[in-house]
């Protein structure tokens, strides 16, 4: 008979390998103290990713036992389960989880590589998620996972030299902010303002250069931490840091973490050996690598003050994505700038691509950034033909948000010949506004913080800006700010996509992803799905097999009838085919932009 336990211990999770070849991770959780009607739940969400993604769809074969026998337990809804207990004996859940997402938000299983997060396999134990809880990886006992290892930011209590064995995080956040990659992956470690970091990279191939990566990846994380500590004493919020990376065939995405962050992309972006010239993905990486970093400080802790608590069982709604989002977005190419991983005429490169993303999407002139971090539960994640006519992405328009703030402050200065007032300088000063009390570091903020600090650091109010820029839908002031800050702005002929309203599905046949609204396309009565067959233009028809044909052959002309094929009917419609012009940034003053790419943290 097992001895009764003392109330307080937390919830223990035991998590095995023996079913890899079916992708099921088997978990026993078992807890100390129940309660008489102990209620658990798995998360719907993960934080970072605003969506609704139903974890508990991957949950099966749940029992529950005490003492060795098996009690009663019932489902009270889609992700939650309580179980009749006695309090005085320990109880002991087992259950599977199917894992087989390769993405960054759930988790994976094979004979290969495992990965999960904490939020897809271990349940939440109401009434305990405040108390300690552990976790203890049991070493796989098969000899093609004999050489598999273990990588995570959670702290352990006693593992083996492969990392195998028993973690504690101090309650069930933690444990849901710490996610585990396993395999025989490839490692490596450097320091940054003397704080370790470990690199680990999954699925690379034998080109992979590793050395630069991890310098690079130094220069970064240098660079972030100046950023939000310009101080010699001052010190990132985490003693460690851990970046897991996992390189597939084509994919690409991150999701932060307090200490670490989970990160895939293209094992063809990676960086190669020998070779100085490194493939064109490689600077998005870098700017991914950049973004997730930079969360560490900007929504892991200085964060909405709507999810200073979060709600694990359904929607936290909150209008500041296009601050922690989009502010992010900003910085993370431009602390690559400083870092000295791009150039300026790269930078603008990158700037340009984001300007032109708001630019082509009609859903800027209907939804706010505000509407759009508010909306992302249901729309953001959710996207489909008419997502670019309806909805703006907080990412990028709150990119650019951003930059109309930092050149708006630095155009200010520079006018009343006062001192350098920048963004760098309201994101420090609101990291300090909004301490958390126990932590000391950045706590929840409201956009009254950041109207406060600004009109603080500014001289003035900024409110009329804030209620445009964030809560409206005309058009930023990118042109004037840009050109004031040495930015030359050239209208373009654009490409035949742009030109027609309209975007292609990536596939062999010519078929309609997307109709933009008030476009050529839509005026034509062209559909998303339509596939496009012909052009006829005079007295010939001409078969499509590209779009940019469609220049080829219409010459001078500027209409003509184009066939599609819809729902196997062809049709033909009377198409115009207007110039329309793009944007392409350029230096005009080399000195000026460099004064606000280059410019100093402190």
């Amino acid at each position: 008979m097992p001895t009764p336990q003392t109330p307080g211990l937390g919830p223990d999770f035991q998590i095995a390998f023996k079913q890899s070849q079916a992708h099921l991770f088997e978990v026993t959780l078992t807890i100390a103290a129940p309660q008489a009607e102990q209620t658990l739940s798995l998360p719907v969400w993960i934080p970072g990713s605003y969506l609704v993604r139903e974890f508990a769809k991957n949950l099966q074969g749940f029992s529950a036992q005490q003492n060795g026998r098996h009690v009663a337990f019932r489902q009270r809804d889609k992700c939650s389960w309580v179980v009749q207990a006695k309090p005085e004996w320990p109880l002991v859940l087992r259950y599977q989880i199917y894992a087989h997402d390769a993405s960054v938000r759930t988790a994976w299983l094979d004979s290969q590589r495992a990965f999960f997060n904490g939020t897809s396999l271990c349940l939440r134990v109401e009434g305990q998620t405040h108390l300690p809880h552990t976790l203890n990886l049991a070493a796989p006992d098969v000899d093609h996972q004999s050489r598999w290892r273990v990588a995570t930011a959670l702290p352990a209590l006693k593992t083996d030299r492969r990392g195998f064995g028993r973690y504690q995080a101090a309650d069930y956040d933690e444990l849901a902010d710490a996610p585990f990659e396993l395999g025989d992956f490839w490692e490596g470690h450097f320091e940054a303002h003397g704080v370790p970091h470990r690199f680990v990279v999954a699925g690379a191939s034998a080109s992979f250069d590793g050395s630069r990566l991890l310098a690079d990846a130094q220069k970064i994380c240098e660079t972030a931490i100046r950023f939000w500590h310009p101080a010699k004493n001052e010190k990132p919020p985490f003693k460690h840091y851990l970046f897991l990376l996992n390189a597939v065939d084509d994919n690409y995405g991150g999701l932060e973490h307090r200490a670490s962050t989970a990160l895939i992309c293209g094992r063809r972006d990676l960086p190669r050996l020998h070779e100085k010239r490194q493939p064109e993905g490689y600077i998005t990486l870098l700017g991914l690598i950049s973004h997730e970093y930079f969360h560490s400080w900007n929504v892991k802790r200085l964060r909405p003050a709507e999810l200073a608590h979060y709600d694990y069982s359904q929607e936290n709604y909150t209008e500041l994505l296009w601050f922690f989002e989009g502010f992010t977005s900003y910085y993370d190419d431009l602390l690559l700038r400083r870092a000295g991983l791009i150039d300026d005429a790269t930078y603008l490169k990158l700037l340009n691509k984001t300007l032109n993303q708001v630019l082509q999407a009609p859903g800027r002139r209907l939804q706010s950034v505000a509407q759009a971090s508010f909306d992302a539960w249901v729309k953001y994640y959710r996207q489909d033909e008419n997502t670019p006519n309806a909805t703006i992405s907080y990412y990028t328009k709150g990119a650019l948000v951003a930059l109309c703030f930092d050149l708006s402050l630095r155009s200010a200065s520079a006018t009343k010949k006062a001192a350098s007032t920048h963004l760098d300088q309201v994101m420090r000063r609101l990291w300090q506004r909004c301490q958390d009390p126990k932590t000391g570091q950045g706590g929840p903020m409201t956009e009254l913080d950041f109207a406060a600090t600004l009109a603080e650091l500014g001289g003035r109010s900024f409110a009329k800006e804030i209620k445009a820029w964030v809560h409206g839908t005309s058009e930023l002031p990118l042109q004037a700010l840009l050109q004031s800050t040495g930015v030359a702005w050239h209208q373009e002929p654009a490409q035949m996509a742009q030109r027609l309203g309209l975007r292609i599905e990536d596939n062999a046949a010519l078929r309609l992803k997307t109709v933009l609204r008030g476009g050529a396309a839509e005026k034509a009565g062209m559909a998303a799905g339509d596939e496009l067959l012909a052009f006829e233009v005079g007295q010939q028809t001409w078969r499509l097999q590209r779009l940019e044909d469609l220049s080829f052959y219409a010459g001078a002309a500027k209409k003509g009838v184009i066939w599609v094929a819809r729902d196997q009917r062809v049709l033909r419609l009377p198409l115009n085919l207007p110039s329309v012009n793009t944007v392409r940034l350029s230096i005009a003053d080399a000195a000026q932009v460099a004064a606000w790419t280059q410019a100093p943290a402190a």
